[in-house]
């Protein structure tokens, strides 16, 4: 498990490495409440381009891509520090420190709703509230816990992305969006998936659908939303009942959004219940 810069390299890792690892772009209001916007598993920050927009107006709105997505570096990509989830948690606390944020409003969507978890449970001081978009502790079954996958599921699905990835992304991207009444959306994640370096993409893969943060949900202290969609096969409503009733305190929605990605397929939707929250 990473624990800190210590592990990953020189002992303080550089404003410019910070910044520039992570492709990290600040707009809105320079001295407003700060919002973090996190994106999921194969997408880059451009996946909030219909989103964050609307929150300019009232808060300093932080975009960044994880390192192997988008315009990261992708020579900062070190295996060790990426073999779980920690370590992108723990890009994202080094990008709050850089800045300087307080009172920060983290949307993480998918994969990064967990990374946000952990972050808030490490600095539950820098964290104002937390918003859950299709989040999943576990995507594989556990006894009594239903994640939505088979262990042989996930098994196949690693071995498919391992050996064809770019067949696996034309596959899966319709899956995950959801939408076949707008194909273009599900082109549109494909190119996302297919941008994304292949061999970083495949070990993140591993590490996100191996994942297991069940028991990291109760230990939340910042107000939540979690945001549910309907005819999610990634995150099932069940997923979603789950880490509701896990997280103390936590507000849970359920959209009229179908798939995996209402940033993509219903932005106003997806809006109006961050707002409502906030």
């Amino acid at each position: 498990m990473w624990d800190g810069p210590e592990s990953y390299g020189d002992p303080v890792v550089s404003a410019k490495k910070v910044i520039e690892r992570n492709a990290v772009t600040v707009t809105g209001r320079a001295h407003a409440q700060p919002m973090m916007f996190a994106h999921g598993y194969g997408c880059d920050q451009n996946m909030w381009r219909s989103v964050a927009p609307a929150f300019l107006d009232t808060h300093r709105v932080v975009l960044f891509d994880h390192v192997g997505a988008g315009r990261s570096d992708l020579s900062a990509y070190d295996e060790e520090r990426y073999s779980t989830l920690d370590g992108y948690a723990g890009d994202i606390l080094e990008i709050i420190d850089e800045l300087d944020l307080r009172d920060v409003v983290f949307v993480g969507h998918s994969v990064s709703a967990m990374m946000g978890v952990l972050a808030a449970n490490r600095e539950p001081g820098r964290f104002a509230k937390l918003i859950l978009v299709g989040p999943s502790p576990r995507y594989i079954n556990d006894g009594d816990y239903v994640g939505g996958f088979d262990p042989s599921d996930i098994e196949a699905m690693l071995e498919s992305l391992d050996s064809n990835y770019l067949g696996w992304s034309s596959a899966m991207a319709p899956v995950i969006m959801g939408n076949p009444e707008r194909p273009e959306l599900s082109q549109e994640l494909t190119n996302s998936f297919c941008a994304t370096d292949p061999e970083i993409a495949r070990k993140f893969a591993y590490v996100t659908f191996m994942s297991d943060n069940r028991d990291d949900l109760g230990k939340v202290s910042i107000p939540t939303l979690i945001m549910q969609c309907a005819d999610d096969v990634i995150a099932p409503a069940v997923v979603g009942d789950y880490v509701h009733r896990h997280v103390p305190g936590s507000t849970l929605v359920a959209m009229n959004a179908t798939g995996h990605c209402p940033n993509l397929s219903a932005p106003a939707e997806t809006i109006a219940a961050i707002r409502t929250f906030l």
